[in-house]
Order: C-alpha cells, then structure tokens, then sequence
C-alpha cells in the first residue's frame, strides 16, 4: 500500500487549504443524535467545507442549520449494507429528496456484482438518477474494500459512471477495509477514460498526510487543476480538526 507523505509545515498548510474545501464533514454514527448535527453544522459553516453528510433523519436538521450558506447538504441511501430492493432504495431517495438533499449517496449493490450481476447494479444507480434531477448529485459508493480485485473495482466504476453516476465514492467507511490508494487510482483511471465524473474518497482518512496522498494522485492522473469541489471530494469525520490546525499553524 502507498505510503502517506511526510510534510513540512509550509506543505501541509498548503493541503489544508486545498482540502478543506473538498471535505464532505460526515457524521454516520450510529448514535449520532441532533447536538452533533448542530456541531457538525457550526463547524462546517466556520470551515467552509463543501457538504455535510448526514443520516437521512437529519437532512431538515442539517438545512436549518446551515442558515442558507452554500454547503451542500448529502445523505445516504441503502446504506451501509448495499441492499438489491431497487423499489425501496428508490423510494427512500426520493424521500431524502423532498426533505431537501442536494446530493444522494447510494451504496451499489456490490454484492450482486461479485455473483457476476452486473445488470442489477447497473439498473439501481439508474433508477436513482432518473429521481436524482434538478442539479442533485449522485455519487455512488462502490465498497471497494469488499469488491478487493482492481478489475472488479474498474468494472463497478464503469457500471457507476455509466448508469450516470456524478462522482464515485470508495467506501462507506463501515466495512474492514475503507479507502486505498490503490483503489482510487483504478477508479480515476475509469474517470478519466469515461471522459468526466468525480472521485469521493471515503473511510479512513485521518491526517493531512492522508489529504496529501489522496490529491497528489489525483494531480498525476488528473492534472494540478483537476481536484476541485466539482470533482472531487474527501469524505471524512475527525479529519477538518487537522486540516485546520495545519491551516492555521501557518497563518
């Protein structure tokens, strides 16, 4: 596995600033409760990051607390565990949606892609984005940790962008294996040569160093300007805290 860089100050100050404005603040704890979306909101609006994620119960919660600043405000559907009810996965975004969701992220039904049934993967990310409109994104969460083989990694994210996925997401951060370099690499490869999409990275991202990695890849396959709130996103919970300390040790 890639090993994250070690950084001087004046470097890691520099992927702070780059990476706060790419962060998806998450909070999908199970016993997240109304205090920590307030908390998650406060510090969203201070950082200016690009979204928050939130439990599907908090998505009213989250646009009051953000007081109509232009943060995005995303939530999870068939999530964490993949499901194969297209029907209620589709109900239940639709449903997020009037509760005023900006963006919608779907965990593919992985599952049916490792019996070799890639159709029914294919035809859930579609029917999500058929209610996906009006500008809402749909990123789809690929679970790459269990898919594990690149091919099957590069065929998910094929089967994704495809069926018209916005960006697709690593993982959902709940399975033993979350986010890899490796993994991203495969799924910016797919990116690229489907001409357009985005890449979330998901689970387990920590450190600046770990911002670092994740962009300096991105900058290699993508280009230096690639890495923008547009098409990239780093999805995290505790990782702000450093980023802003890296931020703020060199002002």
């Amino acid at each position: 596995m890639t090993a994250s860089p070690t950084l001087s100050a004046e470097e890691a100050a520099s992927v702070a600033r780059r990476a706060i404005p790419l962060l998806d603040l998450t909070d999908l704890n199970d016993a997240c409760g109304a205090s920590a979306i307030d908390a998650l909101c406060r510090t969203a609006r201070e950082g200016g990051v690009a979204a928050v994620c939130v439990w599907p119960q908090f998505v009213g919660q989250s646009l009051r607390g953000l007081h109509g600043d232009p943060i995005a405000v995303a939530t999870v559907v068939n999530f964490p565990a993949g499901g194969e009810d297209v029907e209620r996965v589709v109900d239940d975004t639709v449903e997020a949606l009037r509760d005023g969701a900006g963006e919608i992220d779907l965990v593919l039904p992985y599952r049916a892609l490792l019996r070799g049934e890639g159709a029914l993967a294919r035809d859930m990310v579609a029917a999500v984005r058929e209610v996906c409109d009006g500008g809402r994104l749909l990123k789809v969460i690929l679970e790459t940790g269990e898919l594990a083989a690149p091919e099957r990694i590069a065929e998910a994210s094929r089967i994704a962008l495809e069926a018209g996925a916005d960006f697709i997401k690593t993982s959902t951060g709940k399975s033993p294996v979350s986010a890899t370099p490796e993994a991203a690499e495969v799924m910016l490869q797919a990116i690229r040569a489907h001409g357009g999409g985005g890449l979330k990275v998901s689970g387990g991202l920590k450190s600046v160093a770990d911002a670092a990695l994740y962009l300096s890849l991105a900058d290699r396959i993508m280009g230096s300007r690639w890495a923008t709130a547009k098409n990239m996103r780093l999805g995290a919970s505790s990782l702000y805290g450093e980023l802003a300390k890296a931020r703020d040790a060199a002002s």
